[in-house]
């Protein structure tokens, strides 16, 4: 699942959603949660029956974070999402793994009896509690994707949401979602100022290094940065063909590590260019 761009809708703004689906995100996030005001939340809620189609109408992953404040109406927001055919859930406020196999159970005769696909996890961390268990959350069942909730995280612990004070916690859920093997959304810094172009461009060339898959953004005009920032070149993906030729070519040879375009390169530099192929073609 290649998701460079997750785009947050409010559930209760149908001007947003009408239009959600022409803005070019590989993902949408119906947001029942912090971008819905109390006495609304209920009638977003009901609204995902007609919200979840429409947003997803143009083949973008439709996705829904849920409130997790109460148990009630987490369960009832899991329900919703899952009748109105989402394909994963956005979870806040995670700190352990208790909260996924407490959906994972309530889910399972919902989707039984909709004969539906199986719904997805994606556990938002945002408490230092969350962010010590982010190994045993990341290999929690159904996660697929870990991220970071860089505002919440930093008044969590009484901090400021600068680059310097999110750096750390936003790299150790970082591994500890490629240690467990599942997508890692986010960047170095907070998202919340996405007027700064300049600035984001560079956050998101800089967490692409890191091996970041996507990220979440508020504002559709932070896609196309994402969508470009987050997919390989077209420099970068002649250059991973020739140096797989060259290698397929040592190693016919009996060669395993060689020169290329004046490069050392062996296993891992061969094992890194077909990887992003792989992910390129899935």
């Amino acid at each position: 699942m290649m998701l460079r761009s997750l785009l947050y809708v409010p559930g209760s703004s149908p001007r947003f959603l009408e239009k959600a689906h022409e803005r070019g995100a590989d993902a949408i996030i119906i947001d029942l949660e912090d971008a819905v005001a109390a006495n609304e939340k209920d009638a977003a809620r009901v609204a995902l029956a007609r919200t979840v189609p429409m947003v997803g109408q143009r083949g973008a992953a439709v996705i829904v974070r849920i409130n997790t404040h109460d148990e009630t109406t987490m369960l009832a927001d899991a329900s919703a999402a899952c009748e109105a055919g989402a394909l994963a859930l956005y979870i806040p406020k995670v700190s352990s793994p208790q909260v996924l196999h407490q959906l994972d159970r309530h889910l399972e005769p919902l989707e039984s009896a909709a004969n539906r696909p199986p719904m997805r996890f994606a556990p938002l961390i945002e408490d230092p509690a969350g962010l010590l268990n982010a190994t045993s959350i990341a290999t929690g069942p159904r996660v697929f994707a870990l991220s970071a909730g860089g505002e919440d995280l930093a008044t969590s612990m009484g901090a400021q949401p600068t680059p310097e004070v999110l750096r750390i916690p936003k790299l150790m859920i970082h591994y500890a979602a490629k240690a467990a093997g599942v997508l890692s959304f986010g960047l170095l810094r907070s998202t919340a100022d996405y007027a700064d172009k300049e600035g984001l461009a560079a956050a998101i060339r800089e967490a692409k290094d890191f091996g970041f898959d996507g990220a979440t953004c508020i504002h559709p005009s932070v896609i196309s940065l994402l969508n470009d920032g987050f997919s390989p070149s077209a420099e970068e993906l002649d250059r991973a063909r020739r140096l797989i030729a060259a290698a397929d070519a040592a190693a016919l040879a009996g060669i395993g590590a060689f020169t290329f375009e004046g490069k050392f390169v062996d296993l891992p530099i061969v094992t890194r260019a077909r990887g992003l192929l792989a992910r390129t073609a899935g």
